[in-house]
């Protein structure tokens, strides 16, 4: 179903958005399977394949630029966080606060729900309490910094929609389960698909509800994306 006539008629890259889309939901099948199947090689080589080939998509769909530099933002982090040091964790949760910055700057200033804000503030400040004397004092702050912008996104992506406040609430339920992780809580099995299915879910449906409504940041431009339409 087509909504809306583009602003402007599509572009060659049109035809490769839907191999594209399939190549990234197989790099997402090929990361699950290996966290499960304990392959830490199949998710080595195809963890930092997800969101270019979701950013590659967004682009071939028209999608906006700031939502490009997003996606590419979370590669950043994705890639950063491979390695087991404090530095490089340090700097991956830096790129994907610049990615969350970046949604909220499409976000605009749509109302979002004042119940759903109020409910992640009532949650994250629950959450911070509880995890704060378990997590490594060089982190605290960090963290809850981190936490603010991202919680923060999670409500505003609620302004464009039901796939975008889902996808807010799973990246915020994402990264908190790599927070009682890093607090040595107690863990579900296989911890890391968990986290990674709800990563990829969060950051697939934030494209496809961006990509559905047409937003854009005002730096876009006027050629930026205007269609409705989300068939591929």
């Amino acid at each position: 179903m087509t909504g809306p006539v583009p602003a402007r008629a599509p572009g060659r890259g049109q035809r490769f958005a839907r191999p594209l889309l399939i190549a990234f939901l197989v790099a997402a099948a090929v990361d699950l399977a290996g966290l499960l199947a304990g392959a830490e090689t199949a998710h080595l080589v195809a963890k930092p394949l997800l969101m270019p080939l979701l950013a590659a998509y967004a682009m071939a769909r028209g999608g906006p630029r700031t939502l490009i530099a997003a996606l590419l933002f979370g590669w950043g982090g994705d890639t950063l966080l491979l390695p087991d040091h404090d530095l490089a964790f340090l700097l991956g949760m830096g790129s994907f606060a610049a990615g969350h910055i970046c949604y909220l700057r499409l976000f605009g200033r749509r109302r979002a729900p004042v119940s759903a804000g109020l409910g992640y503030a009532v949650v994250l400040a629950a959450f911070l309490v509880l995890i704060w004397p378990d997590l490594p004092a060089d982190l605290r702050v960090p963290l809850t910094g981190y936490s603010l912008l991202l919680t923060a996104m999670a409500w505003r992506a609620g302004a464009l929609g039901r796939l975008t406040a889902l996808g807010g609430a799973l990246f915020l339920l994402s990264d908190a389960l790599i927070a009682t992780g890093i607090a040595d809580w107690p863990q579900l099995p296989a911890p890391d698909f968990w986290v990674m299915l709800t990563y990829i879910a969060a950051q697939a449906l934030l494209t496809a509800g961006i990509l559905a409504t047409g937003a854009k940041a005002p730096d876009d431009g006027p050629g930026a994306y205007r269609e409705r339409s989300i068939s591929g």
